[in-house]
């Protein structure tokens, strides 16, 4: 059994603490949501409203009509992206990653525990679509990752 260094161990850790935060944070929105929101919206501030919304597609209402295909894909995403957390180079990778699993799960989780396999979305900004805490996360963590890599950072380390 080949042993994995503490070091490697240490940003794992950090992804996937992360992202526990994230789906908990995420699952207490979307309760808060489907209970405080059923009957009306509300405004916040300027553009910005909390609208109850359901989406059984990808990001966008993308594939809208087919939400087996969609839960697949994303279990598939899901598990690429926590094996390649295991092997991120740098702390700022690792948080990355852990935004982008904590974000999938706890759309999968909703997505799952849905009777019409739907995600809760709420947060509406002018006539942007609407979207939840798990995509901002996964929006922000890939723009994390996309900065390391074009700022020329090492993404992953190295045996």
């Amino acid at each position: 059994m080949r042993r994995v260094p503490i070091h490697r161990l240490s940003r794992s850790t950090i992804s996937f603490a992360l992202a526990a935060v994230v789906v908990a944070a995420d699952a207490v929105t979307k309760a808060w949501v489907r209970s405080s929101l059923a009957d009306q919206d509300r405004h916040i501030v300027g553009p910005l409203w909390f609208r109850l919304s359901s989406n059984r597609g990808f990001s966008f209402s993308l594939s809208n009509t087919l939400p087996t295909l969609v839960t697949v894909a994303e279990l598939i995403a899901l598990s690429a992206v926590a094996i390649a957390a295991c092997f991120v180079a740098s702390r700022t990778g690792a948080i990355g990653f852990g935004l982008i699993i904590g974000g999938g799960v706890g759309n999968l989780v909703d997505r799952l525990g849905s009777p019409r396999h739907a995600v809760t979305d709420f947060i509406s900004v002018g006539s942007f679509p609407v979207f939840n805490l798990a995509d901002s996360a996964i929006t922000i963590g890939v723009v994390v990752l996309i900065a390391l890599s074009v700022s020329g950072r090492n993404l992953w380390r190295s045996k």
